[in-house]
């Protein structure tokens, strides 16, 4: 699989995501279209969006209910694509919105295998390749972000470090959507900065790619941490995304 076959993928599922098509994300000029649901969308999504922003870099594709077609066409055709996804002008959109109801959310950032630069990475520690049966146990806190509690059963794949028969570090992948899988990334604190995390991504992506399948990793804008982290694993700045929702949700995630 090449890095050309990679993107395609990835853009195929955009397109079904966002009620677009996969070429809708390459041109030099904004799009903005209805969201619909899908049943192939990826399993996280709660679609129809509202309001919802993808850029791959050369525009924005602006998925959005009908109430805000206007608005939305308004906001990110008056400002350059990377300055829509900063705050100061997201602050207009969030105005607009907020008549409905509606705030921004989520803006995250994403990331997809760069396989002509990726090699296999080792860790001082034992890595261990985990299965469905082995995460029974795992379902805590301290493991939450490579495992899903509430979607156990699209967690499909994983890679643990140990130290003796304590597991340090994890690794898991969700099958978010037919073709693409996502990274989630946990290890102890007494354990950072060792390079665990980046060995276990890069062995976790590496294995998904064998099977077929697109590893894709998201960390939030300010975590630099996450986003050095799936760099030196060999994965590479693809997407951005900012997501409007409801303000009880909001409340509820400030609870």
């Amino acid at each position: 699989m090449t890095n050309k076959d990679i993107l395609r993928i990835a853009l195929k599922q955009q397109a079904i995501d966002s009620n677009c098509l996969p070429e809708d994300f390459l041109q030099s000029e904004n799009k903005v279209v209805i969201s619909k649901t899908n049943p192939q969308a990826r399993k996280y999504l709660e679609l129809p969006f509202f309001c919802d922003l993808v850029s791959y870099g050369s525009n924005i594709v602006a998925s959005v209910d009908s109430s805000v077609v206007d608005v939305v066409s308004k906001f990110i055709n008056k400002n350059k694509v990377e300055h829509c996804f900063q705050t100061p002008n997201l602050y207009k959109l969030n105005d607009e919105i907020e008549k409905h109801g509606m705030k921004i959310c989520f803006m995250a950032e994403y990331f997809l295998p760069d396989v002509e630069a990726m090699k296999p990475i080792s860790c001082e520690y034992e890595t261990r390749m985990l299965y469905p049966k082995d995460f029974t146990n795992l379902y805590t806190g301290q493991w939450s972000n490579a495992l899903g509690e509430t979607r156990k059963e699209l967690d499909v794949l994983g890679v643990g470090a140990y130290d003796g028969e304590t597991l340090i570090g994890l690794a898991g992948c969700s099958a978010d959507c037919e073709s693409m899988w996502q990274i989630g990334i946990d290890v102890l604190p007494e354990y950072r900065r060792k390079g665990i995390a980046v060995a276990l991504t890069n062995r976790l992506a590496r294995e998904i790619l064998a099977l077929g399948k697109i590893p894709f990793y998201c960390c939030a804008w300010a975590n630099l941490g996450s986003a050095r982290n799936a760099i030196r694993s060999g994965l590479l700045p693809a997407w951005v995304h900012v997501t409007a929702k409801s303000e009880e949700f909001i409340r509820k995630m400030n609870k």
